[in-house]
């Protein structure tokens, strides 16, 4: 299970927030603002009033034993450049930075930042999703609660047929097709290339590389298997 620390709860902190509300993650909401913080309480595991900036009061959070940091601050760049270079010092392993200047993002990127994004709340939704689930590949989203995922087979279905997986009926979701990794032919420049398996049969054998498409409903896919 990821836990994820949310520092700022703008539009950009809350859009992250909501998304990974109907997951499986475990979300800590930090805020200078009473009211900010009060108002996701409900959807989140912890919402605490603190300043980010203290590393005493970060770790009183168990924040420095999370997976992801997310310094979603708005208009205060230099309580948002504090708060990331904090982050880096108590060792969480990934820094994610939202950044409203092309200046800013390098800044960022220069004390250690793992990742700067774009504070719309589409970025807010994309990221959460990726963080709720780091085996995700890519999304497309059709609307109405439905997404088109890439998802990197999990341990639990490596080296089973789709009908033993049987992912419609335990899931709900449909497996649309598979990207297979084959190694390449001899004399080629690649060590792999990549096959498309259309429409997969019911003895089909996942593989240890493989992305699967999946499709279906987004509170069904959020119960897949991670890693």
């Amino acid at each position: 299970m990821q836990r994820v620390a949310i520092v700022g709860l703008g539009r950009f902190g809350i859009a992250v927030i909501e998304q990974l509300a109907s997951t499986r993650a475990q979300v800590i909401a930090i805020d200078t603002s009473a009211d900010a913080v009060a108002d996701v309480k409900d959807l989140v595991d912890v919402a605490v009033v603190l300043d980010a900036t203290d590393e005493r009061a970060l770790r009183g959070q168990d924040v420095h034993k999370c997976d992801y940091l997310v310094v979603a601050i708005g208009e205060n760049f230099e309580a948002a450049l504090l708060t990331a270079v904090l982050a880096k010092k108590l060792g969480i392993p990934k820094v994610i930075v939202r950044a409203t200047t092309s200046m800013h993002a390098q800044i960022f990127l220069k004390i250690g930042a793992d990742e700067v994004i774009q504070p719309e709340s589409e970025a807010g939704i994309a990221l959460a999703r990726r963080l709720a689930n780091p085996s995700l590949e890519d999304f497309v989203d059709l609307g109405e609660g439905y997404t088109l995922i890439e998802l990197r087979a999990p341990s639990a279905f490596r080296g089973k047929t789709l009908r033993e997986l049987n992912l419609r009926a335990k899931y709900g979701v449909n497996l649309v097709a598979i990207r297979r990794s084959i190694p390449a032919p001899a004399g080629s420049e690649l060590e792999e290339t990549r096959k498309m398996i259309g429409v997969p049969q019911p003895d089909e054998i996942i593989e240890e590389q493989d992305i699967l498409m999946l499709i279906g409903a987004n509170e069904n896919l959020g119960k897949l298997p991670h890693e």
